[in-house]
């Protein structure tokens, strides 16, 4: 989307920042923000490193920076261990203090658990070894926080005079993502970048993928992805990844309450 509009935001007085993941062009924000291993090390070890790399996409003469990270709050990998991003507050810490500026506004996609929850596992499955889904349904079922408690954080620590929450189902098109992050742009005619296909592993895949990884097997990045292409058409379910229909119904209670809870905040505005 920021790459899509690079020259129109420019042309505003807008700053853009935004790493290249997925083979993005021109994105080359390079973020570390702390981990859960050496949170304690946000000030010496993550704070000056931060502050650098925002400073590098700083111009002289614009009046804001646009700033796209998904990865933020932390990575997802200790879902079954029944963390919700334990880094998350450190690491708002960290990028506050970088910024060295006022964040005037933000905007947060959340996920209903179970889609969140799966995702996650299937995603880390495709090219690492992983447990079987089983294991830590129990953990993600009695996770220690929710979206709420990464809302308050938000506000905390990034000191944001409105956040804007979307459900992931309603995110819609990323110009009017956009447009709720920067409502300044009303007038500007930014153009809607296209689709990019996102082909995820099915069940047949990431089983023969988890086969192949627990015999010890090393699989390059263009190995995996060809395992994924070569089974794209099976889509039978084979239960890699399924909550109990119990399960499946606290977690899309526990949202539903969660997404009345953050609508009730003062100053977000909430999108489901």
């Amino acid at each position: 989307m920021l790459a899509e509009n690079r020259d129109l935001l420019a042309n505003e007085g807008y700053d853009i920042a935004y790493p290249g993941r997925d083979d993005i062009p021109q994105g080359d924000l390079r973020l570390r923000l702390p981990h859960p291993r050496n949170l304690a090390k946000w000030e010496s070890g993550f704070l000056p490193g931060a502050t650098k790399e925002l400073q590098r996409f700083a111009t002289p003469d614009s009046h804001a920076m646009i700033l796209s990270e998904e990865n933020i709050p932390g990575r997802m990998i200790h879902f079954p261990t029944g963390q919700f991003y334990p880094a998350a507050e450190v690491r708002l810490q960290t990028l506050a203090a970088a910024a060295q500026a006022p964040v005037l506004r933000a905007v947060l996609v959340v996920r209903d658990y179970v889609g969140l929850y799966v995702s996650a596992y299937r995603k880390r499955a495709e090219d690492n070894v992983s447990p079987p889904f089983a294991e830590g349904r129990h953990n993600m079922l009695h996770m220690d926080r929710g979206w709420p408690e990464l809302v308050r954080l938000v506000f905390k620590h990034l000191k944001v005079q409105e956040l804007v929450v979307i459900d992931y189902a309603r995110r819609g098109r990323s110009v009017d993502i956009l447009g709720m992050l920067v409502p300044e742009l009303a007038g500007v005619p930014l153009r809607e970048p296209a689709r990019r296909m996102n082909h995820s592993a099915t069940d047949a895949a990431l089983i023969e993928l988890q086969s192949r990884y627990q015999k010890g097997e090393v699989l390059q990045r263009q190995e995996w992805q060809k395992i994924i292409a070569d089974n794209r058409e099976d889509k039978k379910p084979r239960g890699v990844s399924e909550f109990t229909k119990r399960q499946t119904r606290i977690l899309e209670g526990r949202y539903q309450e969660h997404l009345d809870e953050i609508a009730q905040m003062p100053a977000v505005m909430l999108l489901r």
